[in-house]
């Protein structure tokens, strides 16, 4: 049974390699905004930096594991305010091993509904496969022959990545729109064989809503993310405390419930940390995903340190 298992798991990092989802999943989503949607650069008016990691299933040899590496600000561009970001992405998972370096460039403006930024993004995508790896405990393999996307040994490719977003802030509430793998660039493999980075759209979007008790403040948010193949969709209800203490619930249709809790440690420095409860079939076998971040955010324009009400704290 435990051989099945392994093997049914194998099946499905080939699929999502070949063809399904390939951007990794947060349930930190709204810390992660600007890895998917370039409109969100210098949308915080401040030079912001994140560190995050993400072990998903985890206990599961061979599960995804994520580092993410962002730090986006404002600056004044082609005559008026603009934003600009990067981001270094680390995503293992199975055979695959990819690295993702982007920079961001977003337009602002200031609408009769909240400030816009619209963004376009333009990086690097290395996707290394090793096609000799062995799924744990088992026989099996993914040597060629078991697939036509599996190269033979290890094999390295780089592939030209662009993204567009736009991306919509009030004191209020948020709003997302975005693509990224705008080109779809594909990778041949030993000639003979290539897999492509397909398409991916989000969908994000969230309100601040003001409680009896002028200290707390609810959060509800929803953020959806599409290859036009297969769909994921987040809920999350935030509660926060004196803008500094904060946790909430994330239901993921058809796959978890995360667990999220945030504080403020110092002026500008955040940590949060996130637990996600498997509700799928891989439940069944106790692997949980773990996150945690840190966040600093730090005002270089009024020589301080500056609290932030940011909507991407929870």
């Amino acid at each position: 049974m435990k051989k099945i298992f392994y093997f049914l798991f194998l099946s499905i990092f080939v699929n999502l390699a070949a063809y399904g989802q390939q951007d990794p999943q947060f349930s930190f989503n709204r810390e992660t905004q600007l890895a998917v949607n370039p409109g969100f650069a210098g949308s915080n008016e401040a030079i912001t930096g994140l560190i995050l990691n993400r072990y998903q299933w985890s206990g599961f040899d061979g599960a995804p594991k994520t580092l993410l590496f962002s730090v986006e600000t404002t600056a004044n561009i082609f005559g008026g305010t603009s934003g600009v970001g990067l981001n270094i992405i680390s995503d293992e998972l199975g055979y695959e091993k990819n690295v993702f370096v982007n920079l961001n460039y977003a337009y602002h403006t200031t609408t009769s509904i909240g400030d816009l930024g619209i963004g376009t993004s333009f990086g690097i995508f290395n996707k290394a496969i090793n096609g000799d790896w062995t799924i744990p405990e088992t026989g099996y393999t993914t040597a060629p022959g078991s697939d036509d996307f599996i190269p033979k040994g290890e094999s390295s490719q780089l592939a030209l990545d662009l993204g567009f977003g736009v991306f919509l802030k009030s004191n209020d509430y948020f709003a997302g729109i975005s693509v990224t793998h705008l080109n779809e660039a594909k990778i041949n493999f030993a000639d003979r064989a290539y897999t492509f980075f397909t398409r991916h759209y989000y969908l994000s979007g969230g309100y601040n809503i003001s409680l009896s008790n002028p200290l707390f403040e609810l959060r509800p948010a929803v953020f959806a993310k599409s290859d036009l193949r297969s769909t994921q969709v987040d809920f999350t209800l935030g509660l926060v405390y004196n803008e500094r203490v904060s946790g909430g619930l994330s239901y993921r249709i058809d796959d978890a419930v995360a667990i999220l809790l945030g504080i403020e440690m110092l002026n500008g420095l955040n940590i949060g940390l996130a637990y996600d409860i498997t509700t799928s079939a891989l439940g069944r076998y106790g692997y949980g995903s773990q996150e945690i971040y840190l966040r600093y955010a730090v005002d270089f324009g009024k020589g301080r340190l500056k609290k932030y009400k940011s909507i991407r704290f929870l």
